[in-house]
């Protein structure tokens, strides 16, 4: 489907996200002066496509009139995370079809002695074939064609639907690859085959292997839910393209999606992070840790001057390297439906296990029975029991305080109100961790930083958080449940290259570097040219993967221009060096490794101020106050007002404690904090006693 000539400038525009709980969506009509529908549906796991309709739906808004929908899938987070894949056959060079199994010297704990995982590829469809590549690029054993028709044929007599080519040192001569997928292109039923070069062009074969293999295993499943849910939107009047986020940050067609399905892996928790990046830039904090918490997990990042960190060096779980550019996001299984219980130590475990979204919490009132943290919220106070989303009715508090009571507090001997405040802790503690994986284990003081807390449920926790860390300032932005959905209305188009040089920079051929970067380039800007819609500018931004000669872990290191010498390139990377372990080397040389081109597709501003309806905010605060109720804050009860926040003014000043109610989410200032509102409707909450 070519969406160019039929896609207007945007002047409507649905960002939708689909999380392990919620979808979340937001629609902007610029036609109607940034007009704001907003809608939170549960997702369908059966079929993710019911719930981006049924959001779509909800808000009322004609499907036709829509002029570019953008989309955040967990399609293949989560085919990956469950080894939900499609049957998937590689074509490797002889000797080396158990490259992807072996894998690396690596242990999933610290102190184990060991690690098991399974490759995403079993033993018996890796088949090899004759060919040889040096890894200087010289062809020393031609490839035998008719091996490698006689291995697609057995390939597709067991039952594969997808296949990789995987050949040795392709990154340095793609020329037997490419053949071989020629070869495979005329026996093959479908359009599913990879090329490792083609996706990944980097000497490292495991990850290069690793990451070809994820991609040819969903494919199929991402090809699949792209169809549904184009067929289920032209149903409903929507005939344009769509966009699909990536994991990178970035958007591509949903058109071309799925020829590089891999990189779409983590796209939910990018387009979160963008969206922190987007609205902590215009409120004036360049620097912030974000903070979001759904249902099933809370995931964290940091992001320097409004830019994310984005790493090529991503393990999605144990040997489960995809090393495709990534926004560097850390996850831990924490969030609103993680449940809590008593291990066989007699200690209180919170998570990972979720409640998920069926049946959900107890409080869900749609059949769960274990405590979880959404549970712990409410009846604590934090939560009002008459006005969660998604449940009819008022939650049962004297029912979840007798199950906390018989569930937690026998064993601990407490009461359900205080095993709850446990319970809080405890997660607290755990997310609290993950900030600091992102933060202090990478050389960086939390206190340099603002939390940026999102989600359903990260302003429910957030102040506790930066209390933990010493992080002076909390800033929540005006819909914190549907900031992933922002992500998708905010976020760039972009495109990632990598090419592999591993040579010493003292030996570099600087013209070969220059050709690389600019060849890199010339792709994105061609790529882009055939988006279903055209950036205001666009951006490129170059770096290079380096170490020290000798080295094996690998430093990203920012170029300034494609325009580099040695000199330039060793003096960056002893910066970077530095600027990360705070140790200088300078008799040791530096080694180029890889080559970076991100080229983006900056798109046009967009109004945030709209994000809650300015008229219907009220003129005091205390017209926006909807009652007084009493609220559990380490161990003691406090009177707490609770506002309506879309009804607050923008000019509000609130001292703590105090909740702030919306829609989406649940903000919670504990006493002696200090909120303040922005111009965006962000409230900026001041830790005290840090």
């Amino acid at each position: 489907m070519n969406a160019k000539s039929d896609t207007k400038a945007g002047h409507v525009v649905a960002g939708i996200d689909v999380g392990g709980t919620f979808t979340d969506l937001l629609l902007i009509d610029g036609r109607a002066g940034g007009k704001v529908f907003l809608a939170k549906t549960p997702t369908t796991a059966e079929n993710q496509a019911f719930g981006v309709v049924a959001a779509l739906a909800e808000t009322g808004f004609p499907v036709e009139a829509v002029d570019l929908l953008v989309h955040g899938t967990t399609t293949t987070t989560n085919a990956v995370l469950e080894r939900r894949l499609a049957r998937t056959g590689m074509i490797t060079t002889r000797g080396f079809r158990d490259i992807i199994e072996l894998g690396r010297r690596t242990r999933p704990q610290p102190y184990g002695m060991k690690g098991v995982f399974v490759p995403v590829i079993p033993r018996d469809l890796r088949l090899e074939v004759s060919e040889r590549v040096e890894a200087s690029g010289t062809v020393r054993t031609p490839l035998d064609e008719d091996e490698v028709r006689d291995a697609a044929r057995t390939l597709l007599d067991r039952g594969c639907e997808s296949l990789v080519i995987h050949f040795l040192h392709s990154y340095a001569n793609p020329a037997h690859e490419r053949r071989a997928a020629e070869i495979a292109a005329g026996l093959w039923p479908n359009d599913y085959i990879t090329m490792g070069h083609g996706l990944l062009s980097e000497a490292r074969e495991f990850e290069r292997g690793v990451t070809a293999a994820v991609n040819a295993s969903v494919q199929p499943i991402l090809k699949r839910y792209v169809e549904r849910l184009r067929s289920e939107l032209s149903e409903r009047g929507y005939t344009r393209d769509f966009l699909v986020m990536n994991g990178n940050g970035g958007m591509i067609s949903a058109s071309f999606v799925t020829r590089d399905a891999a990189k779409t892996v983590m796209s939910g928790p990018a387009s979160g992070v963008m969206a922190a990046a987007y609205t902590a830039r215009r409120a004036g904090f360049p620097n912030i840790v974000t903070y979001d918490m759904g249902g099933t997990s809370t995931d964290v990042a940091l992001i320097r001057k409004a830019e994310p960190a984005v790493s090529n060096e991503i393990e999605i779980e144990y040997a489960m390297p995809i090393h495709v550019p990534m926004v560097d996001v850390h996850t831990v299984g924490a969030g609103g439906g993680s449940i809590a219980r008593i291990d066989d130590a007699g200690l209180l475990q919170v998570g990972p296990e979720s409640a998920g979204a069926a049946p959900g919490p107890i409080c869900y009132g749609r059949g769960g029975t274990e405590p979880t943290v959404s549970d712990a919220n409410l009846l604590l106070g934090r939560l009002n029991p008459k006005k969660l989303l998604s449940v009819d009715g008022a939650a049962d508090v004297a029912a979840i305080d007798a199950i906390f009571s018989e569930k937690l507090g026998r064993s601990l001997g407490v009461s359900g109100v205080e095993a709850a405040g446990a319970v809080l802790r405890i997660g607290n503690l755990k997310m609290a961790g993950a900030i600091r994986m992102v933060s202090v284990a990478k050389g960086n003081d939390p206190r340099d930083f603002a939390l940026f807390a999102f989600g359903g449920a990260g302003p429910l926790h957030a102040s506790a958080l930066a209390r933990e860390l010493a992080i002076p300032t909390v800033l929540v932005p005006a819909r914190p449940g549907i900031t992933n959905a922002l992500g998708c209305v905010v976020a760039d188009l972009r495109h990632d290259f990598v090419r592999t040089l591993n040579q010493p920079v003292a030996s570099l051929d600087e013209e070969r570097v220059r050709g690389v970067l600019a060849t890199q380039a010339e792709e994105g800007r061609a790529l882009i040219g055939k988006e279903a819609v055209q950036p205001k500018t666009i951006k490129l931004v170059h770096s290079a993967d380096m170490q020290f000669v000798g080295q094996t872990h690998l430093i990203s290191v920012p170029l300034p221009s494609a325009e580099v010498d040695r000199a330039t390139l060793q003096m960056l990377f002893e910066k970077a060096y530095f600027a990360r372990f705070k140790v200088e080397l300078p008799e040791i040389r530096a080694n180029l490794v890889n080559l970076n081109t991100s080229v983006i597709g900056v798109r046009d501003e967009v109004d945030l101020s709209t994000l809650i309806d300015p008229a219907g905010r009220a003129k005091t605060i205390a017209e926006a106050c909807t009652e007084i109720r009493p609220v559990w804050y380490d161990g003691t009860w406090h009177d707490t007002p609770v506002y309506s926040r879309e009804k607050l003014p923008l000019d509000a000043a609130i001292e703590g404690p105090a909740i702030l109610e919306q829609l989406d989410a649940t903000t919670v200032i504990e006493p002696g904090d200090r909120a303040t509102s922005d111009a965006d409707g962000n409230i900026i909450i001041r830790i005290e006693g840090r």
